[in-house]
């Protein structure tokens, strides 16, 4: 597969383990992990960088054209001050407000046309793998608010409900959908409203149900989340960080489970590290795994890969940064797929 190795090792290599490995939790195919660091690259090079350029240029003759209006703008608002036939002066105005429509619509097509054209060629590169079906992606769709509250990471009546970029697909035999969120609750002690979450929320379906039930929270966001742990707990579930060995994601994660949950089958060494590693450099991940079902919730409050008037959008570092949120998440969804 084409899109593990390099992240993976370097997970492996920022955190230090406190125990070996579990046996349970090594790769099955280890070839399924191989990736030359520089094929993205390569790829972003070949394929995304003139994509990026063509789109540069646009980006130019919009700019060209805003300061066009600007200085048109400001010649006719110089026109209907010096006119004192004010009736006189709006009907001249007609037209110029005809062009700055013009010039807002094509604006608005470039921001809504930018992020798909890039996202699609991002997962052309990602589904060349063998295990990978076909990627659909939908820039407008959001991941529906009843498998995002069936998830119960998040128990809140949202006021707001917003989300786009859906993305669905394959890997194996397990589906998966994923969308951008951002989702607020009134406040229970303010007049306002309070982040529920916003980033990047993942639905993963197995084939074949795994075994038992079990929470990983950041303990960071514990004050956010004590509903979801009252919840649990009232369904039976208990603390698991006793059967945890590793003590750094012990002391970052609180894991809860089932009676009859073999926690470490499925929070794999491999898993914890590449958590820690995520979290270190990205933000926090959240993570629900029941049956069949495996919902994760990845915190982060920027809009990536909105593009930018004033500046070049011509940059690795802003690609990057979207294939590494689409990558976390399908990389629980293989590391938990090789665990069960």
């Amino acid at each position: 597969m084409r899109i593990a190795d390099w992240v993976y090792c370097y997970a492996l290599k920022n955190v230090e383990f406190s125990t070996a490995p579990n046996p349970k939790s090594e790769i099955r195919n280890p070839q399924s992990l191989k990736l030359n660091p520089e094929e993205f690259r390569l790829f972003y090079n070949q394929t995304i960088h003139p994509e990026l350029m063509r789109l540069d240029k646009q980006r130019l003759r919009m700019l060209r054209l805003i300061t066009f209006s600007a200085t048109l703008m400001l010649g006719v608002g110089v026109l209907v001050y010096a006119l004192s036939e004010f009736l006189f002066a709006a009907l001249a105005s007609l037209p110029f407000m005809g062009y700055i429509a013009m010039v807002v619509g094509r604006i608005r097509r470039f921001t809504d046309d930018f992020k798909p054209r890039v996202v699609r060629l991002v997962l052309d590169f990602i589904d060349d793998g063998p295990l990978f079906g076909d990627l659909r992606y939908d820039a407008k769709r959001k991941m529906p608010i009843e498998k995002f509250l069936k998830s119960q990471l998040f128990i809140t009546r949202p006021a707001i409900y917003e989300g786009e970029d859906f993305i669905e697909g394959r890997i194996g035999d397990v589906e998966f959908e994923m969308s951008e969120l951002k989702v607020e609750e009134f406040s229970r002690v303010r007049q306002r409203l309070d982040s529920v979450f916003r980033g990047v929320f993942l639905r993963a379906k197995f084939k074949y149900p795994l075994k038992g039930s079990v929470l990983v929270l950041p303990r960071a966001k514990l004050p956010y989340l004590s509903e979801t742990l009252k919840v649990f707990v009232r369904h039976g579930g208990q603390v698991m960080d006793n059967y945890i060995k590793n003590q750094k994601f012990r002391e970052t994660y609180i894991t809860y489970g089932h009676r009859n949950t073999k926690v470490t089958d499925l929070v794999t060494e491999e898993l914890m590290a590449f958590l820690l590693s995520y979290r270190k450099d990205k933000g926090e991940v959240c993570l629900s795994i029941n049956g069949e079902n495996c919902y994760m919730g990845i915190w982060n409050q920027k809009d990536i890969l909105e593009p930018n008037l004033l500046q070049s959008n011509v940059s690795f570092e802003l690609v990057r940064e979207f294939y590494d949120d689409i990558y976390m998440a399908l990389y629980v969804v293989q590391a938990l797929d090789r665990a069960h």
